[in-house]
């Protein structure tokens, strides 16, 4: 029998975290994160990490691993969720991946291509026409030559549209049919997927809002400023393109005024929610449960009891 593995997998904002920590009394769950953004030292109020005095009582993994400084892609998180997954079955442990980075359950369940290695030349040309046209502009060039990956990605999300016109320019291959060959290893994990939703859908824009004001009360602007002032990192390194920290890159940098960042902030965050639930809805076997209905830890408990016997 394969080993089993549980996903807990949700929009922003749907409860993920408070939902991992009560599995963890009921069952003897190692937390892995799986959020492009708490890896990072220092992104603690935009991201909606869990305070230290939570991460002491319910341990995460691959949480603060790495300097925002630093890239981190979805490779490093397949390396690094596949030591953690070990290390805890080894331990007679249930590994219990929660977040939000879809791309990352992804590249963890039906592998990576093996794609082109980064080309800086052709980054800089890149920049240089969104900087000329914008980046809606250049999301429009890569939906004629990769409309399955485009259909994917925000107009304004920088990073991934360039990436899908870097490995077409350098492959002369769209960026989608990379990703449709890529090969799965032997892996020997079941994964047992949960998927949170909250409906109706303004239900889950008013909770994103609401957390939204927290952050900005609990001192965003100042966790920007203290990050702005560090050594090598700018507007444009890979941490700082997660929705919030871009925006009120823009605010520090006077290009918006708070209440600016702030509304661009809550539309972005809305339309990641809106790109997370169209992933979900493309999943296969999935256990799918309201957040907000009661009994929900209940309900995932008994679901769980059932695949983990």
């Amino acid at each position: 029998m394969k080993n089993k593995a549980v996903l807990l997998m949700g929009p922003t904002a749907s409860g993920k975290t408070e939902l991992a920590i009560s599995l963890c009394k009921r069952f003897p769950c190692d937390i892995i994160s799986v959020d492009s953004a708490l890896v990072y030292r220092g992104m603690n109020i935009g991201t909606a990490k869990p305070d230290e005095d939570t991460l002491r009582r319910a341990p995460h993994q691959l949480v603060d691993i790495r300097d925002p400084e630093e890239n981190y892609s979805a490779g490093d998180f397949v390396r690094d969720a596949r030591a953690a997954i070990d290390n805890s079955i080894a331990r007679g442990r249930i590994p219990l991946l929660a977040g939000g980075t879809m791309m990352y359950f992804r590249a963890l369940t039906a592998g990576l291509a093996d794609l082109p290695a980064a080309d800086e030349v052709i980054r800089r040309q890149i920049d240089r026409e969104a900087e000329q046209g914008g980046w809606p502009a250049m999301h429009a060039k890569l939906a004629a030559i990769d409309a399955v990956v485009a259909a994917r990605l925000n107009p304004n999300d920088s990073q991934r549209i360039q990436r899908a016109l870097e490995v077409y320019r350098i492959s002369g291959k769209p960026l989608g049919e990379w990703q449709s060959e890529a090969v799965v290893g032997v892996d020997d994990i079941e994964y047992v997927k949960i998927a949170l939703q909250i409906e109706p859908r303004k239900l889950l824009h008013e909770r994103i809002e609401l957390r939204l004001e927290q952050m900005i009360a609990n001192g965003f602007a100042e966790e920007m400023q203290t990050l702005r002032a560090r050594p090598g990192l700018a507007k444009d390194s890979s941490a700082m393109r997660s929705v919030g920290y871009r925006q009120f890159w823009a605010y520090l940098d006077g290009d918006y005024s708070a209440s600016e960042a702030r509304d661009r902030t809550l539309f972005a965050t809305r339309q990641l929610a809106k790109r997370q639930l169209t992933w979900l809805r493309s999943e296969n076997d999935v256990f799918s449960v309201d957040a907000l209905e009661a009994g929900v830890n209940d309900t995932i408990s008994s679901h769980l009891a059932h695949y983990l016997r």
